[in-house]
């Protein structure tokens, strides 16, 4: 199941994405007025942080935390797999060409109609009415994640709610990322890694999934892909 996968990319990503991040749920706020929690604060969720400590017994069907004020938290990955499911009925009913759109991560099957592509724009990281590219896709999904989702500032500095789990702070080697692949929960929850790795760790970690492909917005304004995006997506996304 969810929990299943969650656990599998954990160790995939080697922590950049972690199951066991809900430790520090609430310890951020992101509205207009949130403020920097304390050091203490953050250091003391990110202690019970670790997706080493979920034990999985397939036997029992059951799950366990190895230490007390653990949490399992799926929201970077369990959007993707309920669209997963529901691509997975729609295919059982005879439906070939569909969309499932769960809000941002989205499923395309089969195409808009013969010989047309189903497409999907790319928005901009720093302006929601542009579009940097439009992506064609076919029976696969597509999910992006960026800084602009939910946020504040503070002296300057924008504080997002991706966080870096080997800091506990908001992740810095990145604005946005794409995914493209052929599920939706390898594609929520590799966006959700990749933007805590950057370009060069990003990349390489999409690189060893076959059939997933990437794009990644680096704070200084280039836009560095993965092959199968290549030429696809411009070079910069600040020079539009």
């Amino acid at each position: 199941g969810c929990l299943v996968r969650a656990q599998e990319i954990s160790v995939q990503t080697r922590g950049a994405f972690d199951v066991t991040w809900a430790a520090l749920r609430g310890v951020w706020q992101f509205h207009p007025k949130a403020s920097i929690p304390s050091p203490d604060n953050i250091g003391s969720a990110l202690s019970r942080v670790n997706y080493k400590a979920l034990r999985l017994d397939y036997e029992q069907q059951s799950a366990a935390l190895d230490e007390r004020g653990m949490l399992i938290g799926l929201g970077a990955i369990a959007k993707g797999y309920g669209i997963d499911q529901a691509a997975r009925k729609l295919r059982e009913k005879g439906l070939h060409n569909f969309i499932v759109d769960g809000g941002g991560d989205v499923y395309f099957s089969g195409e808009k109609a013969p010989g047309v592509p189903w497409t999907v724009g790319v928005r901009h990281p720093r302006d929601k009415s542009r579009i940097v590219v439009e992506l064609p896709v076919r029976d696969a999904a597509v999910v992006s994640s960026g800084d602009y989702e939910r946020f504040f500032e503070h002296a300057g500095v924008r504080y997002h709610h991706i966080l870096d789990l080997k800091t506990g702070y908001p992740a810095r080697r990145s604005v946005a990322v794409t995914v493209r692949a052929e599920d939706a929960t390898i594609a929520d929850a590799m966006a959700t890694a990749i933007f805590v790795l950057g370009p060069q760790d990003g990349l390489k970690l999409a690189r060893q999934h076959p059939g997933l492909d990437a794009a990644v917005f680096a704070p200084d304004g280039r836009i560095e892909t993965t092959h199968g995006l290549r030429g696809i997506f411009p070079h910069r996304w600040d020079a539009q």
